[in-house]
């Protein structure tokens, strides 16, 4: 995709569109740019300057916080056709802590400028109500992972990790490293080994070089 057919990818992905001025829908493209970052990326940090919104048209994403000592947790992860509206934390009053984004695998992004973005939602009734609804989706992953961490025990976590993995991709292997897991679960790597240990013993998984197995899918649901 080029920078000419911008236009079209906002009329197909951000419902508000409609609803702007032909002005508002020029500037709108002429701050936009859509780039390809490669794995591993760092898009965001909260520590930097507002970086605006994200569009996802093909890759993933994955939005955490970082702690002062350097702890990750990981809030959620976004994938293609997904929008990111916490990176734009100076576009909305109610957003009021910092995140950090890193591209998870190859991604191609649209980002619009905060600056822009900022003022479309103040001037445009049905882009502030896109924006502030865009907002509570994410409030409600962000309370997830958080409800998740606080009152959950690591079995129940790793199973839910575990099942929302070969859901999305529709398989019973999973290609990541228990660093990786233990990252996007907001825990040790320590914590993760002696519980993939644990549902080893129980017929739940195998592991392989640079992944795992699901081998019971009954027993793991069981945990959920």
């Amino acid at each position: 995709m080029t920078q000419t057919e911008i236009p079209t990818l906002f009329a197909q992905n951000f419902p508000f569109w409609e609803h702007l001025t032909a002005a508002q829908q020029t500037i709108l493209c002429d701050h936009a740019s859509l780039q390809s970052y490669p794995k591993g990326y760092h898009l965001h940090n909260g520590a930097e300057e507002c970086a605006g919104l994200i569009f996802i048209r093909s890759g993933q994403l994955r939005v955490y916080l970082l702690s002062e000592d350097g702890r990750e947790i990981t809030l959620y992860r976004l994938y293609a056709g997904d929008i990111c509206i916490l990176s734009a934390s100076c576009v909305l009053d109610a957003i009021t802590f910092d995140v950090s984004v890193d591209t998870v695998e190859p991604s191609e992004i649209l980002t619009v400028s905060a600056s822009i973005f900022h003022k479309i939602v103040d001037e445009n009734v049905y882009a502030e109500a896109f924006a502030y609804r865009l907002a509570a989706d994410r409030f409600s992953d962000v309370m997830w992972a958080m409800q998740q961490i606080l009152f959950m025990g690591m079995d129940r976590r790793l199973a839910i990790f575990l099942a929302d993995e070969i859901a999305k991709t529709k398989s019973d292997e999973i290609h990541m490293t228990q660093e990786q897991i233990a990252k996007y679960m907001g825990t040790a790597r320590e914590v993760v080994s002696r519980m993939l240990k644990y549902f080893s013993s129980e017929g739940i998984v195998e592991s392989f070089r640079g992944g795992i197995r699901i081998i019971d899918k009954k027993k793991l649901y069981s945990y959920l």
